[in-house]
């Protein structure tokens, strides 16, 4: 700016058949024909200053969105939009969305904000426009539910907040269709690699570590083994109650008996 100052104070003053005008009352661009050494000092500062004006506007408030979305029929879709301002927000900043439908000139108001939410209660989009976003992290986005074919069409975004109130206004192409059997198909196979395929892994080990044991225990049948110290003491056991039982008999054949032995 400092530049160009410098250089305006050096141009002559008029010269015939040259304008360097300010479009507008706001000052928002800069008209000029021929050569800008035709402008006036006074003009030529003044069209540098609302140029810059307009820049700096145009540099500090910005808003994007996605240029195409594509969703389904029946399932949520989220249209997002951000934006940046150079003012501190306040209950003045407005949100707008419309839609425009293919092929038509004509736009609807579906969603106002300020302060509160304001979603349309007329036409196509009556009670299925949720606000999902958050204007103090710059997010200004909506969601349509159950949404439709019919649906199709551009959706725009405008933010303003003063005296941030000149910016672009971002459009956003939806596209809404029938889910196809092949996306379908993807989800039931994504589905399969991460649930049934692992559980499948896990019994074909395990079946296969039964089959080992099995066959061990096999081996072990028809090629005899020791027996265990448990096994070998309850057979001791055994042994020992026989023989308990046996000199129980013999005691009580003794005192049955009727033979008196002779001293």
């Amino acid at each position: 700016i400092a530049i160009l100052g410098l250089l305006a104070a050096s141009r002559p003053s008029v010269t015939s058949g040259v304008t360097c005008v300010v479009i507008g009352s706001r000052k928002q661009g800069v008209q000029t024909s021929g050569d800008l050494s035709g402008c006036s000092r006074a003009g030529f500062l003044e069209a540098v200053a609302a140029l810059c004006a307009h820049c700096w506007v145009s540099c500090s408030s910005r808003i994007k969105a996605d240029a195409h979305v594509r969703g389904y029929v029946g399932e949520n879709i989220k249209l997002r939009c951000t934006f940046k301002s150079s003012s501190s927000i306040t209950d003045k900043l407005t949100i707008d969305w419309t839609y425009r439908p293919p092929s038509s000139s004509r736009t609807e108001s579906i969603f106002h904000y300020q302060s509160f939410q304001y979603p349309t209660t007329a036409g196509t989009f009556r009670d299925r426009i949720s606000w999902v976003g958050d204007v103090y992290k710059g997010d200004a986005s909506i969601s349509i539910s159950n949404p439709t074919m019919k649906d199709n069409g551009t959706f725009s975004c405008a933010v303003k907040n003063p005296p941030d109130v000149h910016h672009n206004i971002p459009a956003t192409e939806l596209t809404v269709t029938e889910r196809g059997f092949g996306t379908m198909l993807s989800s039931v196979a994504l589905l399969s690699i991460l649930v049934f395929i692992p559980s499948t892994v896990v019994v074909i080990l395990l079946l296969v570590r039964m089959g080992r044991k099995s066959a061990g225990l096999k081996k072990r049948s028809k090629s005899g083994y020791k027996k265990s110290s448990i096994e070998v003491s309850d057979d001791t056991d055994q042994e020992g109650d026989d023989c308990m039982a046996k000199l129980c008999v013999r005691c009580a054949e003794c005192v049955d008996s009727d033979y008196e032995e002779t001293y």
